[in-house]
């Protein structure tokens, strides 16, 4: 195309609200309904082939053990090989594709979950992931929503950059090309929407490429790669293969057109992934983009003169909704001595009345953690307090996994600032008080900045600015987000790029212009007219 294209203006979906009896509360517990009473059998996708395996795994709700949703297909080094060729294959034809064209199929795939997709999306979400209506809504619906339409505007952006001066006689340009080579996505339980970006937006730059989900996420997975395709991807732009992640590490960054990685998952997994891709530097056809977003030890920083009612919400919600597996969950707080009278019962009694239950009851707030696995290192945490000398819960505390993993929102103050919940991270719904001198302000906040190898996000209330002020000098490096005066969680996509520094990431912000960036190799072409024809400068005459 020659015109210049003019993209629509992204704006955030709405979220809806799901009331008790309303339209849209309906249509998605019929589909929950629906979708809870059909066994499924997941292909992995590759080349757009649907590929079955013999070696079928069972899926179950984590609220809900004993139910089947059905089986995916496990596969081995030799999917993960094939979804390599695929991608390569499909490469040529997907990056040379006017950039207009795979525009439009993002731009399509919101719509269509905007509309026909939304509550088979959001279902899956909440069957295999344990995520309530809302927590889903804003999730798998709204936000990969707006990662579709904002990275497309982003896309035309970055195109739109072009070197401001000519000189006579020359034009020049500069190309975004994609990675040459394929992409590697590596996604996490935990959102939808991120499984989604991830491998999206380096295909919307140009690249191809090869995607592993989180087991835990292959039910919702399995709807994105249909979106994809309902929106025109393709075959091969997108691969997506369920094998162990050493399998697919051996494979993967072994090969010599591996050209970067998408990541978010855990600082450990990260680290060693890094390390790997380091020691096999010179196999590969150029230097591969590393782009992780890992761990958080998140907190909330309250200063004396904050509203105490308005702490106390922050505390709830920032800690344990989607039971504080989010990677930007508050699990520690420093709250002044002054204020933890008055708000210490309140905190306890609003902790102790949150109503836990399956996805399909949607007056519960707090549903399962997602596995045996991470339900047994919080709760290791959890019986860990009942020996200590220096910690207490004071609220919640108990935990059940006859029928599904549900752990009580629970509440640890501590009088020790190096206590281990203080320091490691759970994920989970723990959050872990710790009670400051009112004239240690300043001292606190460096505590804040030097107790985590972290720095994902964190949240500051207070009402002086002169106190604000004092914490954004502080915790200047503490946290890739930041708030004020409100929860660390809940970032929106166009309003708070998301990413953290430290042990957090490479803070290359989801949901911005610079981490589609990364996803390019810059080309800069120069065009001169008239070349000249003779060596001699005019100095020579």
């Amino acid at each position: 195309m020659n015109q210049i294209v003019k993209i629509p203006h992204p704006k955030n979906e709405p979220v809806k609200a799901y009331a008790p009896g309303s339209p849209e509360t309906l249509h998605l517990k019929s589909k929950l309904h629906e979708m809870k009473n059909t066994q499924v059998d997941i292909p992995m996708y590759i080349g757009g082939q649907e590929i079955h395996t013999t070696d079928k795994v069972s899926i179950h709700p984590p609220h809900e053990k004993k139910h089947s949703l059905g089986t995916f297909s496990k596969g081995n080094a030799m999917h993960v090989e094939a979804a390599i060729d695929a991608a390569l294959k499909a490469k040529e034809n997907w990056a040379t594709m006017p950039w207009e064209a795979r525009a439009a199929i993002f731009l399509r795939a919101a719509e269509l979950l905007a509309g026909p997709y939304r509550d088979k999306m959001n279902a899956a979400t909440m069957l295999a992931q344990s995520k309530n209506a809302m927590q889903a809504e804003i999730d798998a619906a709204c936000e990969m929503i707006d990662f579709f339409r904002f990275n497309v505007q982003y896309m035309s952006e970055i195109y739109a950059q072009q070197p401001p001066e000519n000189s006579p006689g020359v034009w020049n340009q500069l190309e975004y090309r994609p990675l040459e080579g394929f992409v590697f996505a590596l996604s996490p339980f935990n959102f939808t929407s991120i499984a989604a970006n991830l491998c999206s937006a380096p295909a919307m730059m140009g690249n191809t490429v090869v995607w592993k989900p989180a087991e835990t996420q292959i039910y919702s997975a399995q709807v994105i790669m249909e979106l994809y395709k309902e929106a025109g991807l393709p075959d091969g732009v997108i691969n997506l293969v369920y094998v162990d992640g050493p399998t697919t590490g051996d494979v993967i960054f072994n090969h010599k057109d591996f050209a970067g990685i998408h990541f978010t998952g855990s600082t450990s997994v990260f680290r060693q992934i890094w390390k790997t891709i380091g020691n096999n530097i010179e196999n590969y056809r150029s230097y591969p983009r590393i782009v992780g977003e890992t761990g958080g030890k998140d907190f909330i920083m309250v200063h004396a003169s904050a509203d105490i009612h308005q702490v106390n919400t922050a505390l709830v919600r920032g800690s344990f909704e989607f039971q504080g597996q989010k990677c930007s969950a508050a699990s520690r707080a420093y709250i002044p001595k002054s204020m933890w009278k008055e708000l210490k019962p309140l905190l306890v009694e609003t902790t102790n009345s949150l109503k836990m239950g399956t996805t399909e009851d949607f007056t519960n707030f707090i549903n399962a953690v997602i596995d045996k696995k991470s339900f047994d290192k919080i709760t290791g945490y959890i019986d860990r307090v009942q020996n200590s000398n220096d910690a207490e819960i004071i609220a919640g505390g108990s935990y059940d996994d006859s029928e599904g993993y549900f752990i009580r929102p629970t509440i640890i103050e501590t009088t020790n600032p190096d206590y281990a919940t203080l320091c490691d991270e759970l994920f989970g719904p723990v959050l872990t008080v710790y009670i400051y001198e009112d004239t240690a302000y300043e001292d606190t906040l460096k505590l804040v900045d030097q107790t985590s190898e972290y720095a994902l996000t964190g949240s500051i209330y207070a009402k002086g600015r002169t106190h604000i002020n004092t914490a954004l000098k502080i915790l200047r490096n503490a946290a890739g987000n930041f708030y004020i005066n409100d929860k660390p969680t809940g970032a929106v996509v166009g309003q708070q790029p998301f990413g953290g520094a430290r042990g957090s990431g490479t803070n290359d912000k989801a949901g911005a212009p610079v981490n589609l960036m990364r996803w390019t190799s810059m080309r800069t072409i120069k065009e001169t007219f008239v070349s000249p024809s003779s060596y001699e400068y005019p100095f020579h005459s």
